[in-house]
């Protein structure tokens, strides 16, 4: 991040702990309950927002080197992810042109080809068929045309980008929304993948992502974890298209008072987390980053799947090893265990239907942006704002 935007964020924040004030969305939003239980609109969402935009699914570091893969299905396509012997990034339908068998079932790892576990098909990590077994018994065929189906993949600003559909397009600068020059700042590619955690929940997507919208509960949910290095009620805001950026309060702010600005560093008064639509969280921290991802079930509107990946900077890890990771885990163990067990009992209150919506306060801005841009990208009309 730019030190004059440090400075700046960070003023702001001081401001508001001298003045006890906090960033203000000019009123408050009633946002319906429906949205969290109703099976047609998660059939849209999982159709617009998932199986039709192009989706993050990790870093560089998840390929660090030529020859590594992953493997996703998480937004209803199986995906090949490969890193090839020049470094160049492919995305793939990780499935078998013969008889449309998955090719690749570990989750990630190291070859240059991939063999059907049906009849052994084989294919480089560019997607060329190479191998047909028996091939004067199975018939000619022009392998050219037999390879995995190519996916829109682009590897930019350190994010790895995959297009569930062949067809699909994917602009990184339009996606990032004038965020790009802060994520090329922060140079993604100094961080090493260290770990990840996935948590099965019984709480609609949209109510994941709502436990990152404020720090107005801090000093409640998080009172024994989080309250105790951040300051809840302060927090600075901005928007980048349909994106955000939140810079939590940092407890350590204090010890930047009355030093020289152009020494100060966000990452020790601050917590910048950014949101990238629709399902993405960036958590950005001095040893590293955490990488969210959540997406839903679409057969249950109250169930979601979060993805969370953990990257440190790569001289810790060469420190430190595996010892690097413990920091990371507390945190993710935090929503895990507080924010999203909180998020679950607020969908057991909406499927219950006594309550036909829920309040966004004034000093919860991220609130009014998530769900307002779900709507507007579905053609809905923009939640009211009322008090203003």
């Amino acid at each position: 991040m730019l030190k004059s935007e440090q400075i700046r964020l960070l003023k702001e924040l001081m401001g508001h702990l001298d003045e006890d004030t906090n960033v203000d969305a000019g009123g408050m939003r009633r946002n319906p309950t429906e949205v969290y239980v109703c099976p047609e609109l998660a059939a849209k969402e999982w159709r617009h927002f998932f199986r039709d935009h192009a989706q993050v699914i990790g870093l560089g570091a998840d390929l660090p080197e030529p020859g590594s893969f992953v493997t996703l299905s998480d937004f209803g396509v199986p995906i090949l992810a490969t890193r090839d012997a020049d470094g160049t990034f492919h995305a793939f339908l990780n499935i078998c042109r013969h008889r449309g068998a998955i090719v690749e079932n570990d989750p990630r790892g190291k070859r240059s080809r991939f063999s059907c576990p049906f009849h052994a098909w084989t294919y480089s990590n560019r997607g060329d068929l190479v191998v047909v077994p028996k091939e004067h018994h199975f018939g000619k065929i022009d392998k050219q045309c037999r390879g995995l189906i190519l996916l829109p993949a682009v590897e930019q600003y350190g994010f790895l980008w995959v297009h569930p559909n062949p067809e699909g397009e994917i602009d990184a600068e339009k996606l990032l929304g004038g965020l790009a020059p802060e994520f090329e700042s922060w140079d993604f590619t100094r961080f090493a993948r260290v770990g990840e955690d996935t948590y099965d929940m019984e709480l609609n997507w949209k109510l994941a992502m709502d436990t990152f919208g404020e720090t107005y509960h801090f000093s409640t949910i998080h009172r024994n974890s989080l309250a105790l290095t951040f300051y809840g009620n302060a927090q600075c805001y901005d928007t980048f298209g349909r994106n955000h950026r939140m810079t939590l309060c940092m407890k350590g702010i204090d010890t930047l008072r009355g030093q020289p600005e152009e020494s100060w560093d966000i990452n020790v008064g601050a917590f910048p987390v950014y949101y990238l639509f629709p399902n993405v969280q960036v958590n950005m921290g001095g040893r590293g980053m955490i990488l969210l991802r959540v997406y839903p079930d679409p057969e249950r509107p109250g169930r979601s799947i979060s993805r969370v990946t953990f990257y440190a900077r790569k001289e810790l890890v060469e420190a430190h090893g595996d010892g690097v990771l413990g920091g990371f885990q507390t945190f993710a163990d935090v929503i895990r265990d507080e924010d999203y067990v909180a998020a679950s009992s607020c969908q057991k209150a909406a499927e219950a239907g006594m309550q036909d919506h829920v309040l966004f306060g004034r000093n919860e801005p991220a609130l009014h942006h998530y769900h307002n841009t779900y709507r507007e990208a579905l053609g809905m009309e923009p939640l009211e704002l009322i008090d203003p």
